[in-house]
């Protein structure tokens, strides 16, 4: 069985959007003098590769901790649209999609993580391709890139207003081309709109 891990390690120095706070990850206890090791993170939710619940986007929308389990795991299916300026249905078109996908974007935007273009000039999905992801009963969506949209995240509304939950910041989606896979996304149990996410791909 082998399996590929589609997660950015959190550093200390990890990026953020522009505008939201600095994320901490220092060692506040060591072996030397405590007996142990213990670390601080400190961190908004929408840092790394994480998942956004109805509630980042939604008032009153659901949790993370409202989804059970089973919600985490599903076929992969994987779309490539390296190169693309925007994404629109068309890249569905030849995808056919099941109820309960976890749909994975392969933008080639992880290669500049760190960079301000990173942030700055990815693409966007647009509303009529998260129509298309919503009528196919998908449910998650997950993109090498920070975001699915810009303000005011109309994209966003459309698959979190579908319980369709949203992975952002993931890399090494060029290690699933060509390959059947299925997809484990599990977020830390966190009251929160969104949690930091481990996302593996089992090829199968």
């Amino acid at each position: 069985m082998t399996y590929i891990d589609l997660t950015l390690s959190f550093t200390d120095d990890m990026p953020v959007d522009p505008g939201d706070p600095k994320s901490e990850l220092k060692q506040i206890a060591d072996i030397a003098s405590a007996g142990y090791v213990d670390h601080l993170l400190h961190t908004a939710m929408h840092v790394g590769t994480h998942i956004d619940a109805p509630l980042h986007m939604l008032d009153g929308g659901k949790r993370i901790t409202d989804f059970v389990a089973d919600k985490f795991f599903g076929r992969g299916v994987l779309i490539d649209v390296r190169g693309a300026a925007s994404i629109g249905a068309d890249a569905l078109a030849n995808g056919a999609l099941q109820k309960g996908d976890i749909v994975l974007f392969l933008t080639g935007f992880s290669e500049k993580f760190r960079t301000p273009d990173y942030y700055d000039k990815h693409p966007e999905i647009t509303p009529e391709a998260a129509e298309v992801l919503v009528a196919a009963g998908v449910s998650i969506v997950g993109m090498d890139m920070p975001s699915p949209d810009r303000p005011p995240f109309h994209t966003h509304r459309i698959l979190l207003g579908k319980d369709i939950l949203i992975i952002e910041n993931l890399t090494n989606l060029e290690e699933l081309i060509g390959k059947e896979f299925d997809v484990i996304a599990l977020p830390a149990k966190l009251e929160a709109e969104a949690a930091p996410v481990r996302v593996v791909a089992k090829i199968r």
